[in-house]
């Protein structure tokens, strides 16, 4: 029992260097296009590393003010995800009007384009990309339909393994 308890000790404790390590990336890659990653930044931030699913800026309220005591009105929170967001830390799910954190978040290189599976029982999300080639089928299909695309990114309704596995 005790063994237990100290593997999983163990196991939070990586979990949160883990974080931390992320955030000092996030920060270096602020400094580096001329802008700051404030605590209250890397506090929201922070709630979406944490988190298996999509959050809103009132659960990030309530987040930030359970794990740091920290009030913090709706509208800075929305703020702080806009300048997540500008930055490519943040990807805004806007069917469901949430945050999650970018998987790619410490990568240095160009990734294709992001497609979020969302789990309709959970809420859990996974990002997953797509082919450019595929996005830009996809373009003309929409344009030879006499439409234009104003965002590539997908956001798909799906049920995760672990809640298929419930159900069975």
């Amino acid at each position: 029992m005790t063994h237990d308890i100290i593997k999983e000790q163990s196991l939070e404790v990586d979990f949160m260097n883990k974080i931390q390590a992320i955030i000092e990336h996030a920060e270096r890659h602020c400094n580096e296009h001329g802008a700051r990653l404030t605590n209250k930044r890397k506090q929201v931030l922070s709630g979406l590393l944490q988190s298996e699913k999509a959050l809103s800026a009132y659960e990030l309220v309530e987040y930030c003010k359970s794990e740091f005591g920290e009030s913090l009105p709706a509208m800075s929170v929305y703020r702080i995800l806009d300048f997540l967001e500008d930055e490519q830390l943040v990807h805004k799910l806007n069917l469901a009007n949430k945050y999650v954190a970018c998987a790619h978040i410490t990568c240095k290189h160009d990734h294709e384009v992001p497609q979020f599976l969302i789990c309709s029982k959970c809420q859990r999300v996974n990002e997953i990309s797509i082919n450019k080639s595929t996005i830009d089928a996809l373009k003309r299909n929409v344009e030879k339909a006499g439409f234009h695309l104003v965002s590539p990114q997908l956001e798909m309704n799906c049920i995760c393994e672990q809640c298929i596995n419930k159900a069975a």
